[in-house]
């Protein structure tokens, strides 16, 4: 036994190879290794033979199997230091970089007016793009014979009774009816509009709205004016001044356009705002009493305010885009444009 283990020794000394250490291992530790036919003698010995004979023959299994792993190990390291040495990393080298997309804008400008709004007591409430025409334009005091009905404007789907809503006004409604007359409302649905226009620059058959709702018991236009301010200061910064304007629309009274200063000029005047030192980014007003009435909400005793806004038109007035298309077009170099100008 102690020749075969100093035979064992010799043998690795001579391996440089895992494969030629295997066969060293069953050499002497296979079923027909050296090592293994040394149990075939136990059956000619004494019982106290045996005991002493088996425990000097484990002593040797387990004294080759170390020295075998040793090897194995001093082998597998030599690999690893040749490998680290031909194929070291020079670690000065700049990393490549993986060019990738970002969300889009449009997205990120809702996201922002939801959290604000829902932080104000608004839910976020969605409805069907298909619509009725009493969802879409008559419970919203926009009668038969409305120039806002005409085909010209809106995507009629069957005998001028369903079609694609041109704006978000339908969910408002919806979510009036569901309180028949008796329930407070704040909610927000912002989501896809449509209407026949040609797509340019600053037109788009297809555009997205965010439309804002607040009916309850003693309701004013300054409470409306204060919820434009803080959202105006949100998207634009804590400088922005803003304003109301006249208007008219079919479903408030009164009617107002809302406007921020130029926070490109500070309002001094410049080429976005047209010198004025103005851009109107919404129209807005109080729920008109018609509305209220067909909703079952009594106008004598409940009022409200509604605003919208486009989230393209916010979009580009925000970071000064002057081609709306470029919303739509998935240009991974567009997207670099706006993940810039939103760290700016």
């Amino acid at each position: 036994m102690e020749n075969i283990i100093e035979e064992l020794k010799k043998n690795l000394k001579e391996i440089t190879s895992e494969q030629k250490l295997n066969e060293i291992k069953a050499k002497y530790l296979g079923k027909k290794g050296s090592i293994s036919e040394l149990s075939s003698k136990i059956k000619d010995m004494t019982a106290e033979e045996k005991k002493n004979f088996g425990a000097l023959l484990n002593k040797i299994k387990t004294e080759a199997t170390n020295l075998i792993d040793e090897k194995r190990k001093k082998l597998n390291d030599e690999i690893l230091n040749q490998k680290l040495k031909s194929e070291s990393i020079d670690i000065s080298l700049p990393s490549t970089k993986v060019p990738v997309g970002a969300p889009n804008i449009l997205e990120k400008i809702i996201e922002e007016i939801e959290e604000l709004l829902m932080s104000m007591g608004y839910d976020v409430v969605d409805g069907p793009e298909i619509e009725e025409d009493k969802y879409n334009f008559e419970l919203l005091n926009i009668p038969k014979g409305h120039p806002a009905r005409d085909a010209q404007d809106t995507f009629y789907l069957k005998d001028e009774e369903i079609l694609l809503r041109s704006q978000t006004s339908p969910v408002q409604i919806r979510t009036m009816l569901k309180g028949k007359g008796k329930e407070p409302i704040r909610m927000i649905c912002p989501g896809k509009t449509y209407r026949r226009d040609n797509d340019d620059a600053t037109h788009s058959h297809q555009f997205m709205q965010i439309e804002g709702l607040l009916v309850d018991k003693k309701v004013s236009l300054s409470d409306l004016k204060g919820t434009f301010d803080v959202i105006a200061k949100k998207l634009f910064g804590e400088d922005t001044e803003t304003r109301f304007r006249p208007s008219y629309y079919q479903f408030t009274e009164p009617s107002v356009e809302m406007d921020v200063s130029c926070h490109h000029c500070k309002g001094k005047g410049c080429s976005i705002c047209k010198n004025t030192g103005w851009i109107t980014v919404s129209g807005a007003g109080m729920v008109h009493p018609n509305v209220l009435r067909n909703c079952g909400y009594d106008p004598k005793q409940w009022q409200g305010f509604a605003f919208g806004f486009g989230a393209e038109r916010l979009a580009m007035v925000k970071y000064n885009i002057d081609d709306l298309r470029v919303f739509y077009t998935n240009d991974i170099r567009e997207m670099k444009t706006f993940d810039r100008k939103e760290a700016e």
